[in-house]
């Protein structure tokens, strides 16, 4: 739009004669020419600033929570959508179901106590029935607890002389080492409720106190569990052994705050044993520190965190469950297009021929076949998550069908996830850990308590055992 005066006297030879007009008009031309330039750089940051609002308002149009990604709940927005569940309907009622054994309270075939009674005189006339005879109508029953009360036992020592003038002293049981201590069973119980029922060390305190009239500080339930760590240790080394020799583990690691430092509580479990540990990394050396073995036998079942295949394995199973979600995530985002649609149907119906024990040779290379197409045909790209999706399932492709070809292989790995939720409990409960030594001792308590669960043993009686098992530990 650059003019100059000699363009414009040769374009209109009117303004020869008039050249103050020719000046206006210049000067209203450079005027337009600076608003237009101004105008147009202004209209390209406007631009940009859309375009930047757009990327940021993406995460509140199509946000990330609990139910479309691995996000605890904890961290969702107020006025959250009710949890979509990623279960299909089956048709069926909700409640039990036809043939589910119920429970209810049933009386006792061999009573401890029984009461008689029997009328002691006619309602009718008055007449005395002591002498007449009884006939049974029918019996109830009350079930109670007697008075809780702690069994002081002292230990007395004496001493006696030989004939031939040696003076011989009787020695205490293994165990009473002090004028005065707890026993097993109080160990017992105290490891039990702080670590099985989560309650506080305070509450534990006052517990023992109104209930059993055992004066207990927090400062000696701490050393009485303290203790039992170090009678389990044995046992918890036994199960992290049970645990790195399977043939199938599951992994996962959640935050534990201690004293406001930010430490890692891991878990190695399977059907049939429970190892929890706590590191301070949530890298490979935490991996390192606690199975420094490795897992060269097992198949490792995990979501997605790269440590995971950085450890020496036979192979992985990636978490269904996790993909699910993520999947229900780029559904909602990127609706148009149908590459997460068609993955999510596939491992849904993966699940359902795992669940039917229906899964033949040829179905299991159909739903593989199927899923290397999806991988050769990625979606579009401006789905920029779903396209990060896409590398992260090429790369990782070998590890997502493993449980079609292997019926102990989990297709998610829901029971790490059930395993490491009791750390996030007790820290709701009690709020932090005051020591590393203190969650060592809730880790090592824990994983003996859910090993027993998952054997279908009492946690009680067994931490009973662990207790009596080397009174003499301090």
């Amino acid at each position: 739009m650059h003019c100059n005066l000699r363009m414009v006297q040769e374009l209109c030879p009117r303004m020869k004669q008039e050249p103050q007009i020719l000046e206006q008009l210049l000067e209203r031309i450079i005027r337009l020419e600076g608003e237009v330039t101004y105008l147009r750089a202004e209209n390209q940051y406007l631009r940009s600033e859309v375009t930047r609002l757009e990327r940021q308002l993406e995460k509140y149009e199509a946000p990330k929570n609990s139910r479309n990604s691995n996000k605890p709940p904890s961290s969702d927005f107020p006025k959250q959508q009710k949890t979509q569940s990623l279960r299909q309907p089956t048709g069926k009622k909700p409640g039990g179901q036809t043939g589910h054994e119920g429970t209810t309270l049933k009386q006792m075939s061999s009573p401890d106590k029984i009461e008689p009674h029997m009328p002691l005189y006619c309602n009718c006339c008055g007449e005395d029935l002591s002498g007449q005879p009884s006939f049974f109508s029918g019996k109830r029953q009350v079930i109670d607890i007697p008075p809780i009360k702690a069994i002081v036992t002292e230990h007395q020592l004496f001493d006696r002389r030989c004939k031939c003038g040696h003076l011989n002293r009787a020695s205490y049981p293994a165990g009473v080492n002090a004028p005065v201590s707890y026993g097993e069973n109080v160990q017992a119980l105290l490891s039990y409720l702080g670590a099985r029922q989560y309650v506080p060390f305070q509450r534990l305190s006052e517990l023992m106190r109104d209930v059993f009239g055992l004066g207990i500080s927090t400062g000696g339930i701490n050393y009485i569990m303290a203790k039992m760590e170090k009678k389990a240790a044995g046992t918890y080394e036994a199960i992290r052994q049970v645990v790195i020799h399977s043939h199938v583990v599951g992994a996962d690691e959640t935050g534990a705050n201690i004293n406001g430092k930010n430490h890692w509580a891991w878990t190695f479990q399977n059907k049939r044993a429970t190892y929890i540990a706590m590191h301070p990394s949530r890298g490979h050396k935490a991996i390192e520190s606690i199975i420094p073995e490795g897992l060269p036998k097992s198949v490792l079942v995990t979501d997605c965190w790269p440590t995971y295949f950085n450890v020496e394995t036979q192979t992985h199973q990636l978490c269904t469950a996790h993909l699910l979600r993520e999947l229900v995530f780029l559904k909602e985002k990127y609706p148009l297009d149908q590459w997460a649609q068609q993955l999510s149907q596939l491992i849904t119906d993966s699940l359902s021929l795992r669940k039917e024990d229906n899964i033949s040779k040829d179905k299991a290379d159909k739903i593989l076949e199927s899923f290397g197409g999806l991988l050769t045909n990625p979606p579009s790209s401006d789905s920029k998550d779903l396209v990060a999706f896409h590398k992260r399932m090429a790369k990782y492709a070998g590890y997502l069908f493993n449980f079609l070809t292997d019926k102990e292989i989990p297709p998610d790995n829901n029971g790490s996830e059930r395993a490491i939720r009791n750390f996030k409990i007790k820290l709701k409960v009690s709020g932090f850990f005051k020591s590393l030594d203190g969650a060592n001792v809730f880790a090592s308590l824990r994983s003996i308590i859910d090993t027993a669960i998952k054997n279908g043993q009492n946690p009680y009686q067994i931490l009973c055992l662990v207790a009596n098992c080397n009174p003499a530990t301090e």
